[in-house]
């Protein structure tokens, strides 16, 4: 795969995101602005972590991604019983009496890590080490992972009985923090058509691992200028209670607001945002379009904002 510069290497990222975006949409109804985010962490090599109630298609959406992408794909269910071992691999003893490592479903290119939350912060752990340092270590040895290599978890938010919710420190290592809402009616019309008959879809596949990696490079290599460079920080900034740039209300209504690698994520989320609507730069409205999705999990917010009903969505808001 060769470009003469990197103006057409982004026109080609562009016009493959836009494929991509449509192949998917033939199978994941209504979901645009969510296999938007789940594309631009991709590109942008993060991890996604998606919420919402259960039967709205999130181990469809993976298993399709994963199939329009050429990548291979592991769905992980996660259960209270789950050991480390159990997602990263085991040594056995083998017929010639040396030990030798069975690799675990982690092994794969595509992670979907079902309700991670119902599973103890041991083996939670296990998997975020794997997305932190892209291998895994077995009895002191080292495995690297595939690349690309990206964990799309989920999260059920109502039945919170049994769950271990994800420490802040860990719910930090997720590019996203993605909320999927119920279809409208007319999108719902058309999946209960589409599932309820014979219709058997055919997907074709339309980038692989190497592209991936390619266009990975590509979007850190795209230039930011200095002013959107520094709208990004100070927007984390501004998340932060009792610190020179935090808001007012930021002041009065937030426990603990976004750390630096938010302000990593805003940048490098403006850059592929910029890249796959066409654009060589991306503009602080770039940053804005990636931002709720980055700062979501990133604010803690105090019993004040709870008892009035100020969501994080609109603290968010009013930061622009």
């Amino acid at each position: 795969m060769h470009y003469n510069n990197d103006i057409e290497a982004v026109n080609a990222l562009h016009l493959s995101y836009k494929a991509v975006k449509n192949e998917i949409g033939k199978v994941v109804i209504g979901q645009d602005e969510v296999v938007k985010s789940v594309l631009i962490s991709i590109f942008g090599n993060g991890h996604c972590l998606l919420v919402g109630v259960p039967g709205l298609a999130k181990t469809l959406l993976v298993q399709t991604v994963a199939n329009v992408l050429d990548l291979n794909f592991n769905r992980i269910q996660f259960t209270p019983d789950l050991m480390p071992s159990d997602i990263i691999g085991t040594e056995i003893l083998g017929e010639d009496r040396h030990f030798k490592f069975i690799r675990g479903p982690v092994f794969s290119n595509i992670i979907l890590a079902d309700e991670i939350n119902r599973t103890p912060p041991k083996t939670q752990a296990a998997l975020l080490e794997a997305m932190q340092e892209k291998s895994v270590t077995a009895a002191g040895q080292k495995h690297i992972l595939p690349k690309p290599f990206f964990v799309l978890a989920t999260q059920n938010p109502i039945e919170q009985e049994g769950t271990y919710p994800l420490p802040e420190a860990q719910l930090d290592r997720f590019m996203f923090n993605v909320q999927l809402q119920y279809p409208s009616f007319t999108d719902e019309l058309t999946i209960v058509k589409n599932t309820t008959s014979n219709q058997e879809l055919s997907l074709k596949k339309l980038l692989n691992a190497d592209q991936i990696q390619y266009f990975q490079k590509l979007i850190r290599s795209i230039p930011v200028t200095d002013n959107v460079l520094e709208y990004a920080v100070k927007l984390a900034a501004k998340t932060r209670p009792d610190t020179a740039l935090a808001t007012e209300e930021v002041n009065k209504y937030v426990n603990w607001g976004a750390g630096p690698r938010a302000s990593q994520f805003l940048v490098l989320g403006a850059k592929c945002h910029a890249a796959i609507s066409g654009k060589f730069s991306p503009d602080i409205e770039d940053v804005q379009a990636v931002a709720e999705a980055i700062l979501r999990h990133r604010i803690v917010r105090n019993y004040r904002a709870e008892a009035e009903g100020l969501s994080v969505e609109r603290i968010i808001k009013n930061l622009f």
